[in-house]
């Protein structure tokens, strides 16, 4: 791809990510959004349902049943709130880090395998020095 036109480039970026996103969802255990609360309990902390909501930009109904599901398979666990007592604060437990862990490993580990499997080190070295230019752009 030759074009310098960043809406030609965006288009192909877009593609190209969302391609390699949904190939890696495909063994995936944990749905995608179940990942992402463990992910955001996990790197930030317990949260309350209300916050989460807020974090995944969904209803509070939507993540109430989210959390119920990963409370009901244990990856969660709901205590009270320190200084509020109406609230419960959801925390990530180990097995819930865990089958956060584990997915993130497997997903890196298929990228890996494919930047050995298909890219030159020439190559593999271009798309280590592209990182932080997508860093950038979010």
């Amino acid at each position: 791809m030759e074009s310098t036109d960043p809406l030609e480039t965006a288009a192909e970026l877009r593609l190209a990510i969302g391609t390699l996103v949904r190939a890696l969802r495909v063994d995936d255990v944990l749905p995608q959004n179940q990942a992402a609360v463990l992910g955001w309990l996990v790197r930030e902390g317990p949260r309350t349902t209300a916050e989460l909501a807020d974090l995944q930009r969904v209803r509070h109904q939507s993540m109430a049943r989210t959390v119920a599901l990963l409370t009901d398979s244990g990856l969660v666990a709901q205590q009270p709130h320190p200084t509020d007592g109406r609230k419960l604060l959801v925390t990530a437990t180990q097995a819930g880090t865990a089958a956060l862990r584990a997915q993130r490993s497997r997903r890196e580990g298929a990228i890996a395998a494919a930047i050995a499997d298909r890219l030159t080190p020439a190559e593999h070295r271009r798309l280590s020095e592209a990182i932080p230019l997508l860093r950038r752009l979010v």
